[in-house]
C-alpha cells in the first residue's frame, strides 16, 4: 500500500473517532447543560461528566490528525488552502477545550459548598459550552471541514465528486444557521441548526467510512504513484566485453 493510500485509510479512521468520542459526549453532557444548578446540588455523578471530558480530548487529537494527514496530499496543490484547513481545525479545537474547561469546572463547583453564588457560575458556565458549540463545531466547521475541504476535495477527485457537494452546500449552511442563531442568542440544539447541520454530518460520516475501506481514488492525479515498486526501473542486461 502507497504512503498516499494509508494516509487516506487514517483519514478514515479519524473522522471516525470524531463522531465515536463527540456525540456520546454531548449526550454525557446534557443533563449538566440543561439543570446547572442542581447538578452542582448534589443531582449528579462526576464521572459522566468527567468521561466526556476525556472523549473531547480524545476528538481534538482525531480533528487535528484529519487535518496533518491530508495536508502532504493537498500541499501538492493547494498551499494555502491546505493552511486553511489545518487553521481552521486548530480554532475549533480551541472552541472545544474552552468548552471542556467550562465542564470540569461545572465539576469542580459541585465538588464544594454550592450556594447562590456558585449556582450563577454554574449557569454562566454551561452557557459558555453551548457558545463554544455554537462557534465552534456550529460555524467554524462549516467553513473548515465544509467549504475548504469539499472544494479541496471535488477538484483532486479523492472521493466520488458527487458526495463533495454535501460539504459544499452543507458547510455554508452550518454557517448561516450559526449566525443567525448567534444574534438571536438561540440555543444550538435548537431545529434550525439541528437541520442546518445534517448534509456537513453526512458529508463528515462519508469521508470516514469511505476512505477507511476504500482509501482515495486512484485515479485523482494529485496522488504519488509507488515508485519503490510498481515504477521501478528495468535493470539493464549486462555487456560482455572481450
Amino acid at each position: 500500500m502507497s504512503a498516499d493510500q494509508k494516509r487516506a485509510r487514517w483519514f478514515g479512521v479519524l473522522y471516525l473517532i470524531t463522531f465515536v468520542t463527540s456525540i456520546p459526549a454531548l449526550a454525557l453532557y446534557e443533563t449538566v447543560l440543561r439543570h446547572p444548578v442542581s447538578y452542582i446540588a448534589g443531582g449528579g455523578h462526576d464521572k459522566p461528566v468527567l468521561f466526556g471530558a476525556f472523549l473531547e480530548l480524545l476528538l481534538i487529537v482525531a480533528n487535528i490528525g484529519t487535518a496533518v494527514v491530508i495536508v502532504p496530499i493537498m500541499w501538492r496543490r493547494y498551499k494555502e488552502l491546505s493552511i486553511g484547513y489545518v487553521t481552521a481545525r486548530i480554532v475549533e479545537c480551541t472552541f472545544i477545550l474552552v468548552g471542556i474547561v467550562a465542564m470540569v469546572s461545572i465539576v469542580t463547583l459541585r465538588n464544594q459548598t454550592a450556594g447562590a453564588a456558585e449556582g450563577t457560575v454554574a449557569y454562566t458556565l454551561a452557557a459558555i459550552k453551548d457558545w463554544t458549540f455554537i462557534l465552534g463545531p456550529g460555524w467554524v466547521v462549516g467553513w473548515g471541514n465544509g467549504l475548504i475541504l469539499g472544494y479541496m476535495m471535488y477538484r483532486t477527485q479523492l472521493v466520488p465528486r458527487a458526495w463533495t457537494w454535501l460539504g459544499l452546500i452543507g458547510g455554508p449552511l452550518i454557517i448561516l444557521s450559526g449566525t443567525i442563531v448567534m444574534f438571536r442568542g438561540g440555543h444550538p440544539s435548537g431545529s434550525l441548526q439541528g437541520l442546518a447541520t445534517i448534509p456537513e454530518a453526512a458529508w463528515e460520516l462519508f469521508l470516514g467510512v469511505y476512505c477507511t475501506i476504500w482509501g482515495f481514488r486512484r485515479e485523482s492525479t494529485i496522488l504519488e504513484p509507488d515508485t519503490r515498486e510498481e515504477h521501478a526501473a528495468p535493470a539493464l542486461p549486462a555487456v560482455a566485453t572481450g
